[in-house]
């Protein structure tokens, strides 16, 4: 989890606890509040698992990546070999 879903949780839970105070105090300003920051932390969740998405795409590119070179060095090898027989 990177620090924006965490920021993001944070936010979302500190939201709902405004907009309860809110309902219960009778305020529609602190009930508004909350809802914005609740907002806010689901758009920071959210752009957070989009980065570790990306991030796990790159790294899972880099791996077929390696292993597309690996076989590729392998096959050259092998063709090396058979050739010096």
């Amino acid at each position: 989890m990177n620090s924006d879903r965490i920021k993001g949780t944070i936010d979302e839970a500190a939201g709902l606890a405004k907009r309860k105070a809110g309902e219960w105090a009778g305020s529609t300003k602190l009930e508004v509040e909350g809802v914005l920051q609740q907002l806010e932390g689901k758009v920071e969740n959210a752009w957070g698992k989009a980065k570790e998405a990306v991030h796990d795409a790159n790294e899972e590119a880099e791996v077929k990546h390696k292993t597309r070179t690996e076989v590729d060095v392998e096959c050259a090898t092998r063709e090396d070999n058979a050739g010096n027989k």
